[in-house]
């Protein structure tokens, strides 16, 4: 029998293709003018904090602009917003995925656990980068309704789930939180012991699947869009091509390339005090003057990425309309 795990990085690429242009082309070491604007609107992050083979994520809410930025490298994340505040310890590292609402492109900001007083958490910038919207359309995620028949049983519960905050750490205590939708049915389901979830295409960073290879365990927050219950699941990952598993996740006669099995998988329902708190379902604003393409094109043109690609990227954004047109039809023609 052909072993179907997948291993190494060079396996995965060839499986799910390669970020076109350098790897960090997207990527800040600070925030810029857009990021801080998008701090000032966001209500709702998912943030996970760990170090070695510990990792562990939970929501977290409060007014727009609830996380504070002190300067472009340093924010300010108040202790009371945190579901689980005492996952964070100094020296961890920390990612997040930051909401908006009504908006489908979520903002990723990485990096290591400064200090801890009593009221909040201080939080070190090592990157920056916005998230493509493919997740959140799929799981239908702001178009949500208030909903009180979710199911209480877990088994039931992963069935309906619709999105995931899936929690990651490098063997350098690098954090990493990634978006993750689907409709309901296959987003998460169990077999043979474990818990799977497949992949979807997206930005081809694969962040993730590099810090799994690495360190194989994950925490990740399932939810149903509409209630404030939550999945809260743990365990260690193995990512696999599987060709019965690929096939069960299979959307509109599309089958995913890849699928992670979750084994020794702990799985806690519980409500979540952030999102209660918010009650973000049904949108009743849209957060404003946030234009996702016109952030792609400066986060490029701020990163790092050095390079013929990366210069050739950089003179290509200043073709007007170039960015949003693309967006717009992978968006459109890429989902699955």
């Amino acid at each position: 029998m052909t072993d179907a795990t997948i291993r190494d990085v060079a396996t995965l690429e060839a499986i799910v293709g390669k970020v076109p242009g350098p790897l960090d082309m997207k990527v800040m070491d600070h925030l810029d003018d857009s990021a801080l604007r998008w701090l000032t609107l966001s209500p709702l992050l998912f943030v996970a904090f760990g170090s070695g083979t510990r990792i562990g994520i939970t929501p977290g809410s409060g007014a727009p602009g609830f996380v504070e930025a002190d300067g472009a490298r340093r924010l300010r994340l108040p202790v009371a917003s945190l579901d689980e505040p005492t996952l964070a310890q100094p020296g961890d590292g920390f990612g997040t995925l930051m909401l908006l609402p009504g908006v489908a492109e979520t903002l990723r900001v990485n990096g290591r656990v400064a200090a801890i007083d009593r009221n909040h958490i201080e939080l070190a910038v090592d990157e920056c980068y916005l998230h493509c919207a493919k997740a959140l359309i799929r799981s239908d995620f702001w178009a949500a309704t208030p909903r009180s028949d979710v199911p209480d049983a877990s088994e039931a519960f992963l069935g309906g789930t619709r999105f995931m905050a899936l929690a990651t750490i490098d063997a350098n205590g690098c954090a990493d939180v990634s978006p993750k939708g689907d409709p309901a049915g296959t987003m998460l389901r169990r077999h043979d012991g474990a818990v799977w979830y497949a992949d979807r295409p997206g930005n081809r960073r694969v962040d993730s699947f590099r810090n799994l290879l690495t360190q194989p365990r994950l925490a990740a927050i399932a939810l149903i869009p509409g209630s404030s219950r939550i999945a809260v699941l743990g365990g260690s990952a193995t990512i696999t091509t599987d060709e019965t598993m690929r096939n069960a996740f299979s959307v509109r006669d599309r089958v995913p390339r890849i699928v992670t099995r979750v084994d020794a998988a702990t799985l806690t329902m519980r409500d979540s005090a952030a999102l209660a708190r918010l009650a973000p379902w049904p949108l009743t604003a849209t957060a404003a003057d946030i234009d996702a393409a016109a952030m792609f094109a400066a986060h490029v043109q701020q990163s790092t990425a050095t390079g013929m690609q990366a210069k050739l990227a950089r003179a290509a954004l200043k073709i007007p309309g170039l960015m949003k047109k693309g967006l717009d039809h992978d968006y459109k023609n890429n989902l699955y």
